[in-house]
């Protein structure tokens, strides 16, 4: 593969004029299976290359481990590009924001309290370090230096929104060097970032939706010479729990995509195909207020969810077309899509009563304890103490990471949301000595700004008419394997109480991709066939979560709900049709 140089007049490959033109696809939120349907439309989209970030906490859920395979097979990714001829833009952080869980940051750097992020720290270097070892080790021989697609590497992740310390920019560019990153490498930000963000000599791009001749005048005046790029061309967004699904016309994306390479600027697309937060990987947003992120990263691209092209596809393509040469193939067709099943959920297990059976082990300690110091990365923590006096009490916890469910002797007494800043809760112990337990759900750890350093549990003290709670027991449950739980008939006369597992089985003759419906049901997750799909809330704006067509199987397939509080209902439904909710007007 040609080598991509920096000039003063812009980018050359193999010593010939070269515009980069990219999109976005993060293999982590596409089904492997799927990877090179997705690479095959970039081409045919008009795209030269694609972009993707490198999920660190993915790759190394325990500090000193680094895995590569199924899912997180980024050799494979790779493979694939380069035969359908795209280049890769490489974004491997360490942080990559990305609406992904922590922004990419492993949990486990939490367990040290006092730890800085994102800075010079020993502590986070030395993690980084090893990091970049295992990551350059396994990518290296796909740098375009040794024949590889991987023309360029990013350094961090707009830094310029979170500190100005370029010793830091500094120390990740000499890692990445030592580890053996021989291609260029450029920094990313926000047009008034950019001087914060830029580290001599490696290329400034700038990040933006719209102004895009303001945005690359601001580049310009960091960078006098050299490539115009815009890194991150945002031609839709994320949505979050409780808002509307985002969406922005085509027509309106197409002519600020139409300005920037009339302007001569590199681009790549913010996504072209965003894909999925499968399983329990959304980020959040903390500016004074939390806001978790939905299952579905559709971000209303080109490639929809599910893969097939939506309006912006030929928009992009017809504009692309003017600059660069576009194959002369047809717009791919929508790709075939489940017929409506019915499933009914016939068997059922609760989760408070086989905790031990599918958590683990319980550490008792004179305090709650957070999910990082049980080395946990995701999921639930069960706490559970006693409360000494009997009557009417009020429950207070220092700080609720994200959502409590409160429960008295087994019954359910109420609900604590870190999104609405409670911390409080009025209730009636029935008899001294009463069971306290709480179940406490990671919504996604905050993916930007000083806020990411968002360790999850009941955090400070916790007590009870005004006396110290003590004597906790602290249960990690990270949901990890649906099929532990030891399920009964469900009694639709006597329903369980509180948050239950729910399974059944559907017939399906095609597997196809389709979309799974959970009207009458509230909160919770869902498998099939034990592959997490992901979260669902009543509260929207998504209804439906995205059902890749490998997860499925001709005849039976198990569905698995983990309802956290009750439906109306014991049947989902497979569709052939999303619904990501009402759009703003």
């Amino acid at each position: 593969m040609p080598r991509l140089e920096i000039a003063a007049d812009g980018f050359r490959l193999d010593d010939r004029p070269f515009r980069i033109i990219s999109g976005g696809l993060h293999y982590f939120r596409v089904h492997p299976e799927q990877w090179a349907d997705r690479l095959h439309k970039a081409r045919l989209l008009g795209l030269n290359t694609v972009e993707t970030y490198v999920p660190w906490n993915l790759h190394a859920p325990r500090r000193g481990e680094f895995h590569v395979g199924a899912g997180l097979d980024l050799p494979r990714f790779l493979d694939l590009a380069a035969a359908e001829g795209l280049h890769v833009l490489l974004r491997p952080g360490p942080y990559i924001c990305a609406e992904w869980d922590g922004g990419g940051l492993p949990s486990w750097l939490l367990a040290d309290e006092d730890i800085e992020l994102r800075s010079r720290d020993p502590r986070y270097l030395k993690a980084v370090d090893d990091y970049l070892e295992s990551l350059l080790a396994t990518v290296g021989p796909y740098l375009s230096t040794r024949g590889g697609p991987v023309i360029a590497v990013q350094l961090e992740n707009e830094y310029g929104a979170y500190g100005d310390d370029s010793g830091y920019l500094s120390d990740l560019a000499e890692l990445l060097r030592q580890h053996g990153a021989d291609v260029p490498l450029f920094t990313c930000d926000q047009p008034s970032d950019l001087e914060r963000g830029g580290l001599d000599g490696v290329l400034r791009t700038v990040n933006l939706g719209s102004r895009v001749e303001a945005g690359l005048a601001a580049l310009r005046r960091q960078q006098p010479e050299g490539p115009l790029m815009c890194s991150e061309f945002w031609i839709g967004w994320f949505d979050r729990w409780g808002g509307t699904h985002v969406t922005r016309s085509a027509e309106d994306a197409a002519a600020d995509l139409d300005r920037l390479l009339a302007a001569g600027a590199s681009v790549n697309l913010y996504m072209f195909h965003g894909g999925t937060n499968f399983g329990l990987t959304n980020g959040a947003n903390d500016k004074g207020t939390y806001r978790p992120t939905v299952t579905s990263y559709d971000y209303d691209a080109p490639l929809d969810e599910s893969g097939d092209p939506g309006p912006k596809y030929a928009a992009f393509r017809e504009v692309i077309a003017r600059y660069a040469p576009v194959p002369d193939e047809p717009v791919p067709a929508p790709a075939p899509k489940l017929a409506p099943a019915v499933a009914e959920l016939t068997a059922c297990a609760s989760l408070m009563e086989q905790a031990e059976r599918i958590g683990g082990t319980a550490v008792r300690a004179d305090h709650p304890v957070t999910m990082e110091e049980l080395g946990q990365s995701s999921g639930f923590i069960l706490y559970e103490t006693t409360l000494p006096e009997a009557g009417r009490t009020v429950l207070r916890v220092g700080h609720v990471r994200d959502r409590a469910q409160v429960f008295v002797d087994g019954q359910p007494i109420g609900v604590l949301e870190r999104e609405n800043h409670e911390h409080a809760l009025t209730f009636l112990v029935p008899r001294p000595g009463a069971r306290l337990a709480v179940l406490v759900e990671n919504q996604g750890r905050v993916n930007y700004g000083r806020a990411m350093h968002d360790r999850k549990g009941l955090l400070g003290a916790v007590t009870a008419g005004g006396l110290t709670l003590g004597d906790w027991y602290s249960r990690p449950l990270p949901l990890n394997d649906p099929s532990a739980p030891s399920f009964t008939p469900l009694d639709p006369a006597e329903p369980p109480v509180g948050p239950a597992f729910h399974r059944g089985h559907v017939d399906i003759a095609r597997p196809a991709d389709g979309f799974i419906a959970l009207d009458g049901w509230t909160k919770g997750h869902v498998w099939i066939n034990g592959f997490a799909l992901g979260r669902y809330w009543s509260r929207g704006p998504q209804t439906t979560l995205y059902v890749p067509a490998p997860v499925l199987r001709p005849g039976r397939n198990e569905i698995t709900v983990l309802e956290l509080h009750g439906s109306t209902t014991r049947t989902v439904e497979l569709r052939g049709t999303p619904d990501l909710g009402p759009v703003e007007d």
